[in-house]
């Protein structure tokens, strides 16, 4: 479960007069905030930075762009519609993933790699597999090397560039790109049974889209093959406007089996029908296959392997020639183990970078190949965020974090020999939030350039190529916001948000974003949306640019916070920790403290307080709305979890273990016996066609409120996933959730409570 949220970057250069911001504005072309890019890639030799960017006419509609640093110009490489004219038709498991990926609502050109040489870029679309050669005249630079009916996934280059390789139908693929021959390396993925994908918990709860590894020479592919025979079918009705579809989905509900998963050895030229080579997974068969990453030699692969209770994990080391195995590592948790993708190899055996929670924060530490801890290389009272880079040749590691602000995202470098790990190097040098692209492998030459896209509470998302000091170098997309920009009739009423802090209950600090409305008059009294999410994992107070449906309510009235509760990420495990055996509690007493702090700040209507929340944000509002109607006006409800007992294996276990050992955290977690204090209006919205939160959860609660005679509002929306993708279908939620706020805050005359008999 992974926060849904509706976010942008918008700038602050005022003109005399300005526009407020609608729904419809929001969302309709040409891109409010701009055509800034996405998907941002250093091509192999660091002369060029490719990039997705929107059509202008059709923002969600992608193409593929570059940035040539020799002459500093751009250019459109493949327009997504030359090559495809009609609209893509994608296999139900593309269509899946995208949902998991959190771009079912994009088209065109969503993903592609390089080349190893940089003179090439692959890309899928609808269905297909391309390659455009950068040296070749542009009516002959764009070649198909699938059939049309390939179905591809996840396609990846070779290291060596002589294969292409790619998922379809269940079976692990490879091209010769010379000969355009495809040839099947698995053959028996059918049915229940699948090669070379990521499971469903992998790409929706691990953040791993991919089954399939190569080795850094090309010679070995190492892939996943699970069976899904034991999980349960869940059977689902996908409600469209002109038809009703009947699911059944292998869902792995919490405390029920899990895939059967095997991780095989097999090499790209294989001859046909050629046996897989095993690896031994352990003893134990009930466990998650993690992250799969090779040596820098390719002599040898490793797999972390983690406990059902998700409180062990393993780092394997497997000698691909004998199969000798060692375990390097062994991390421990009393709760949980966070995953992360911060195992990084240094050349020639010489021992790897390894990011652990130990110490109650995130921090990392260098490793020699015997599994033995040679040095911490960051520490303190801070959270690193993921390694971006390690330039061997200059013994520095570039990483993320937020030593200097919680609030904040920088880049920062430590020495290799950990010296410095207590005063890393601050690399950029903006307050505010960094995402930074470095080049995937430096090849020994060091770091020259990163990629830097920021933004702050002040300045919309500007994307700039910088030297590894953090000088500016050149600007990819300046995105600045004048007359001509998008957003210039509307720049002026933009609010910058505030941000303070409160304190729990256990004395922790929580850390709040707040957004007054415009023309704000402290000697009136103003109504109040509290927005969350809540869940772990995220972070929303943050110090890039709020949210903007956050802005458009605030440019309408409302006086709008947004506070990150315990149990949400970046602030330590004492922090996350907090729900570990029952969720709901402590995130609803922190809710609670920032909702009575603003009942008593002067220019608050505290009888005019509503929540609004999507995802784990729609089971807190549920949950406030249970636990705290004295306090909650009204409450919005978006795709909600209802019962974990619903939800799946990976996520909910971690928090809560499984139902058979903790009986009493799921009951206490779930909103049912906590529905007769719900006596606030709520507003209840699910999409019919959801596949990560089920429709179910809803269904259930409506009859349960129906049940106890408790009057509700409802809206539904055939075909819908959990982020209801389409335009339209966003348009209509969002018009939907601020009609009925208004109605509910407002109004003086409110509809009906919910604890009131209809």
């Amino acid at each position: 479960m992974r926060t849904m949220l509706f976010t942008g970057l918008m700038a602050l250069s005022l003109p005399a007069m300005s526009e407020k911001l609608t729904i419809e504005r929001l969302l309709d072309d040409p891109a409010l905030l701009g055509t800034t890019p996405r998907g941002l890639k250093i091509s192999p030799d660091g002369s060029r930075v490719s990039f997705l960017r929107g059509k202008e006419s059709d923002q969600n509609t992608m193409d593929l762009w570059e940035y040539n640093l020799a002459d500093n110009t751009t250019r459109l490489l493949v327009d997504s519609r030359a090559v495809q004219p009609q609209e893509e038709e994608l296999s139900d498991a593309e269509k899946a993933t995208r949902e998991r990926m959190r771009i079912a609502s994009l088209k065109g050109i969503v993903s592609y790699r390089w080349s190893p040489d940089g003179r090439q870029l692959l890309f899928p679309l609808g269905g297909q597999l391309y390659l455009y050669d950068l040296g070749a005249k542009a009516d002959q630079a764009v070649r198909s090397l699938t059939p049309k009916d390939a179905e591809v996934m996840d396609p990846q280059v070779a290291p060596s560039g002589r294969y292409v390789s790619y998922v379809s139908k269940q079976n692990l693929w490879v091209v010769d790109v010379k000969s355009g021959e495809n040839r099947a390396l698995t053959t028996d993925g059918k049915d229940s049974v699948h090669n070379g994908e990521a499971e469903f918990v992998a790409q929706e709860e691990m953040e791993r889209f991919t089954g399939y590894w190569w080795s850094p020479t090309g010679d070995w592919i190492a892939f996943e093959r699970y069976d899904e025979i034991d999980v349960p079918i869940v059977q689902r009705f996908e409600i469209n406007a002109d038809r009703t579809n009947i699911t059944e989905q292998r869902y792995p509900t919490t405390g029920k089996a899990n895939v059967r998963v095997k991780l095989g050895l097999i090499r790209p030229d294989a001859p046909a029908n050629t046996a897989p080579t095993w690896i031994d997974l352990g003893p134990e068969e009930d466990i998650y296959l993690t992250r799969v990453n090779w040596t820098p030699d390719g002599k040898s692969v490793t797999f972390q392997r983690q406990s059902r209770d998700q409180k062990t994990l393993d780092l394997v080391r497997v000698d691909v020639q004998t199969l000798k195995q060692q375990v390097l590592l062994t991390e421990t948790s009393k709760t949980w183990i966070n995953l992360h993708d911060d195992l990084k190899f240094l050349k020639d055996d010489a021992g790897f970078i390894w990011a652990s929670e130990r110490s109650g924060q995130k921090h990392l530490y260098l490793y020699g190949m015997d599994g033995k801890e040679k040095v911490p290389l960051t520490r303190g009272d801070w959270h690193v965020d993921r390694v971006l880079a390690v330039d061997e040749a200059q013994g520095r590691v570039y990483f993320a974090g937020n030593k200097d602000h919680p609030l904040d995202k920088q880049v920062y470098a430590v020495k290799l020999d950990g010296s410095d790990a207590a005063a890393p190097q601050r690399i950029t040098r903006e307050d505010g939030w960094h995402e930074a692209t470095f080049a995937a492998d430096d090849s020994g030459k060091g770091v020259k350039l990163f990629v830097d896209s920021w933004s702050d509470p002040k300045t919309p998302s500007q994307v700039s190529v910088r030297a590894p000091d953090g000088k500016h170098l050149a600007w990819i997309a300046e995105n600045k916001v004048d007359d001509k920009h998008p957003y210039g009739p509307y720049r002026a009423a933009h609010i910058t948000p505030e941000f303070g802090t409160l304190t729990a209950k256990d004395g922790q600090t929580l850390w709040y974003r707040l957004l007054k409305p415009s023309g704000f008059d402290p000697s009136r009294r103003y109504p109040v949306v509290s927005h969350f999410y809540g869940g772990p994992t995220a972070q929303l107070a943050t110090r890039g640019f709020p949210d903007v449906f956050d802005e458009y309510l605030a440019q309408h009235g409302y006086v709008v916070i947004t506070l990150d509760n315990r149990g949400m990420a970046r602030r330590g495990r004492a922090f996350s920790d907090a729900i570990y055996r029952q969720t709901g509690a402590a995130e609803v007493e922190d809710q609670r403290v920032a909702i009575e702090w603003l009942a008593r700040q002067p220019w608050v209507d505290g009888k005019r307080i509503g929540v609004f929340g999507w995802s784990y944000g729609g089971y807190m509002a549920l949950m406030m709305l249970a636990k705290a109607s004295d306090v909650v006006a009204a409450g919005v409800s978006v795709a909600p979890v209802t019962d974990f007992s619903l939800y799946d294996t990976h996520y909910t276990e971690r928090y809560l273990g499984t139902p058979q050992q903790n009986p009493e955290g799921y009951t206490k977690s779930s909103i049912f016996p906590w529905l007769d204090g719900m006596t606030s209006p709520l507003l209840l919205i699910h999409g019919m066609a959801d596949d990560n939160v089920l429709f179910t959860n809803s269904t259930q609660l409506m009859a349960e409120l129906q049940n106890r005679g408790k009057a509700f509002d409802l809206m539904t929306y055939p075909g819908g996933k959990h982020g209801m993708s389409t335009p339209a279908m966003k348009k209509h939620v969002y018009n939907t959730i601020v009609r009925w706020l208004d109605r509910q805050l407002k109004n003086d005359a409110a509809a009906p409570a919910a604890g009131k008999k209809s």
